[in-house]
This record gives structure tokens, C-alpha cells and sequence, in this order.
């Protein structure tokens, strides 16, 4: 017990510090906008929105947020700075919990059928090959037995790329020649699988999105052709997206939410960012659940997104 008690204070340690620029931030602000204020008016809730806009928790949401706080203003007396932190944190709280998605509570996969398949898609730069790395990691120290797909067959970048977390985290790989049929890697990954009686499966996907067309195609081949194998694969469909892009990560999950039937999304880097508010947002606007997070470059930080874990360490006082 005392263990798992230490082990879960480095966690919340950890995402503290990768939230750090986004609370210090935003917070910032927000003192400078309640100072010699003695109740929550008008222009305090205009200069609150523009906040949360410029953190990038984007403009839908931030109504939402500003809706419920002006409510909570007529009726509860607003005295200072920590009055107004504590209404923003529970309405946060509570927009995220209204999403129905359940946090997962680690990275066993133990009621998961088995070989549980993953199609991993998002554009190139986001981190997408990282989180597979580090994904693959999390899961073996589980236990897990994890083989990788190289259906990335773009760019021989790509494949390479993943070939290097392969031999880093040691974990198989299967992976053909630059230009090969991105489905028939899929297919030779499953195969694989079923023959080593692998737990767990991570596919790596090609993220052009200047054709939609073509990447909705793509990535639709690739699903039937897993599916020769495993009828329900992929289990997940799983966007990874950069959080430091703000704004742009909301494009691009409206471009692949159109493109395929994403299941599951992970937000990166939002350790060198101040725009950690783009989670809240994406949670609420997609209605998709945001399943892990990336907080720094170490194997471990890779975190599980836990809703209330991450409302806590956005109002955490440094």
C-alpha cells in the first residue's frame, strides 16, 4: 500500500509539473483581472472568457464555462481570488464529467478481448510514433505481450522511426518497403499476432489530410482487411494530436473525426505549452474521450487522462 501511495504522488507530481506553463499562465491572468475587484461583474466574466479563448479551451466551451459561472455569481458572494478559482474548477469539473466517458484506471487491458487491436492515426509531428513507443512500453510493464505494425507506408521516415522504439522498448515490429500496401502490414501485423498469441496490437497509420478522400479510403481498407482476421478490429481507433498546436488540434479532429470513427484521443506535449485548456475543450466539443496524455519526453509520461487528477493539478497552487 505504501508503495502504490508513493507511486501515485510522483504521478500527480509529474503532471503538476507538465501543467505548469498552462497554470501559471492562465492564472496569471486571472489574478491580474480580480485585482481591487470585490465581486464577479461584467467585465471581470469578459476578461475571464478571453482568457480561456487565448488558452486555447476554445470558444464553445468557454461559454459554457462563462454561462455556469454567471449563474454561480448571482448567487453565491464573491470575496476574492479564491472564490472565483474554486467556481471555475468545479464547473470545469463538472463539464467533463457530463462528457459520460469513464476514466480508465491503468494500462492492464485485463477485461479487453485478446488480441486487443489498436489503429493509431494522426498528421506527421503530432508525436504519433512516440505515444506508439511509449504506449508499447506502458503495456508491457503490464505484462502485456505488444507486437507493432509499420502501416505507415508513406514515408520511410515513418517506418524507421518506429522500428528505433521497437529495439528501444523491445518489442516486435512488422513492416514492409516504403510504398507497400498499408493494409497488407495491418494484415501480416494481425497474423502475427494471432500465430505469437500477442495481447496487445498497435498499428501505426499514415495522417495526410490534404486529400480526405484518399485517408478516408485508406484508413477504411485497413479496417476491412484487419477484419479478414478479427472481425471487431480495430478495438480503438486512437487520434493523437499536439496539444502545444492549439487551435489546429481542433482542426485536425474535425478533419479525422470525418475521416474515420475515432474512439479514443491523445493529447502531446502539453508540457512546453501554456495552452493545456485545448483538452478541456476537445473533451467537450467531440464528445470523444481523451484517454492519455503527453507530459514530458520520459517513458512514464505518457499518463492516463483521469478527469478529476487533471481539474486538480490545473488549479494546483505552485
Amino acid at each position: 500500500m505504501a508503495f502504490f501511495g508513493l507511486f501515485s504522488r510522483e504521478k500527480k507530481e509529474s503532471l503538476n509539473q507538465g501543467l505548469a506553463k498552462t497554470r501559471e499562465s492562465v492564472f496569471k491572468k486571472i489574478s491580474r483581472v480580480i485585482a481591487g475587484k470585490t465581486k464577479v461583474d461584467d467585465e471581470v466574466l469578459d476578461e475571464l472568457e478571453e482568457i480561456l479563448i487565448t488558452s486555447d479551451v476554445g470558444v464553445e466551451t468557454t461559454l459554457k464555462i462563462i454561462e455556469r459561472i454567471e449563474k454561480r455569481a448571482k448567487s453565491d458572494k464573491y470575496l476574492g481570488t479564491n472564490e472565483l478559482n474554486s467556481i471555475l474548477k468545479e464547473e470545469i469539473a463538472a463539464l467533463l464529467d457530463e462528457n459520460n466517458s469513464s476514466d480508465v484506471s491503468d494500462f492492464s487491458l485485463d477485461k479487453a478481448p485478446k488480441p486487443y487491436v489498436m489503429m493509431v492515426v494522426g498528421v506527421n509531428g503530432v508525436g504519433k510514433t512516440t505515444t506508439i513507443g511509449k504506449l508499447a512500453w506502458q503495456f508491457k510493464n503490464q505484462g502485456k505481450k505488444v507486437i507493432m505494425g509499420a502501416a505507415d507506408t508513406f514515408r520511410a521516415a515513418a517506418i524507421d522511426q518506429l522500428e528505433i522504439w521497437s529495439k528501444r522498448v523491445d518489442v516486435p515490429i512488422v513492416k514492409q518497403q516504403m510504398g507497400s500496401d498499408p493494409a497488407s502490414v495491418a494484415f501480416d501485423t494481425l497474423q502475427s499476432a494471432l500465430k505469437t498469441d500477442a495481447d496487445v496490437v498497435i498499428i501505426d497509420t499514415a495522417g495526410r489530410l490534404h486529400n480526405k478522400v484518399n485517408l478516408m479510403n485508406e484508413l477504411t481498407k485497413i479496417k476491412r482487411v484487419m477484419q479478414k482476421l478479427i472481425p471487431e478490429a480495430p478495438h480503438e481507433v486512437l487520434l493523437v494530436l499536439d496539444g502545444s498546436t492549439g487551435q489546429n488540434a481542433f482542426e485536425q479532429a474535425k478533419q479525422f473525426t470525418l475521416a474515420t470513427e475515432v474512439t479514443a484521443m491523445a493529447l502531446t506535449k502539453l508540457d512546453g505549452t501554456a495552452k493545456g485548456g485545448v483538452v478541456l475543450g476537445i473533451s467537450d466539443q467531440f464528445k470523444i474521450p481523451v484517454k492519455y496524455i503527453g507530459i514530458g519526453e520520459k517513458m512514464e509520461d505518457l499518463q492516463l487522462f483521469r478527469k478529476a487528477e487533471f481539474v486538480d493539478s490545473l488549479f494546483a497552487k505552485d
